[in-house]
């Protein structure tokens, strides 16, 4: 790993605005309405601030390349399979329609570990996003790298069992079964063109995923919207969201979550119990 460690500390910084056009196509990608008083939704902030690498740039995943020279953010670690595996919240204050922001971002630490699937490098990145009245949101989030499948490999996930998911014990409950046009409308607002998202032969064949994969940040950002939904716009201080297994498109998960103030639990679940994401919040 010490041919990584040049990275630990590398920065960037990004300018953007909350555009009314875009704030609007989110509402509409969620089903929800508008916060009121100007105020955009949490979660929001991954739609801002978005690496813009021109097609020519993008590697066989659909991710920007990633090489030796000081303009590459993130190391060109040896290994093709990336998935954004956690992330630690904390909402400072709320985003406003239209306003200017800009995005502060730091390589934190680079872990190599050894797992089930082989080789695995986490990437730690601490972001702080500025809209015009100072801090609005501070993340870390945590990237996977890992290697390729191997040849036999069964599929990711397993296929559905025959068990059923039980909301009981739980104080909220939604379902969706994310399908195409949601994964391709949520790729579209984070400028997301990993391949997994929208091309099966890709997902399925170089992968080994048993079909198109939901994105991380939008089962969390569906988490998100149910904590919103059951206390209220803008109501969360902290948000923090690990994957478990990854959720297919069109399969349906299974939203809930219980507890109040700075104890709240949240969870997606396959229609068979496998959970999806671990999640908790505090108010």
């Amino acid at each position: 790993m010490s041919d990584w460690q040049q990275w630990l500390g590398r920065s960037e910084s990004r300018s953007d605005r909350v555009d009314p056009a875009m704030v609007t196509r989110w509402l509409a990608t969620l089903d929800r309405a508008a916060p009121a008083g100007g105020l955009v939704p949490q979660a929001l902030h991954w739609c801002l601030c978005l690496p813009d690498a021109p097609t020519a740039a993008l590697g066989e995943d659909g991710h920007p390349r990633r090489d030796d020279s000081p303009d590459s953010f993130l190391p060109p670690l040896p290994l093709p399979r990336r998935m954004w595996a956690s992330s630690k919240v904390e909402f400072v204050a709320p985003l406003r329609v239209g306003e200017a922001v800009t995005r502060s971002s730091r390589v934190a630490s680079i872990t190599e570990k050894n797992g089930g699937s082989g080789r695995l490098v986490f990437v730690d990145v601490e972001h702080e996003t500025h809209g015009e009245a100072g801090l609005a949101v501070r993340e870390v989030q945590s990237l996977v790298y890992r290697e390729p499948a191997a040849p036999g490999t069964p599929s990711a996930p397993p296929p559905l069992g025959e068990g059923r998911f039980d909301p009981a014990g739980w104080d909220a409950h939604r379902v969706v079964a994310p399908a195409e046009p949601l994964l391709f409308r949520f790729s579209a607002l984070t400028f997301n063109s990993h391949r997994i998202h929208y091309d099966l032969p890709y997902a399925t064949r170089e992968e080994g995923y048993r079909g198109l994969v939901v994105h991380g940040p939008l089962t969390a950002t569906l988490l998100a919207d149910l904590a919103q939904r059951h206390f209220g716009d803008n109501a969360l201080k902290r948000f923090a969201f690990r994957g478990v297994s990854p959720a297919i498109c069109g399969e349906e998960l299974h939203l809930v979550l219980k507890g109040a103030g700075d104890s709240v639990e949240l969870g997606a679940f396959a229609a068979d119990g496998r959970q999806v994401m671990s999640a908790s919040a505090a108010m």
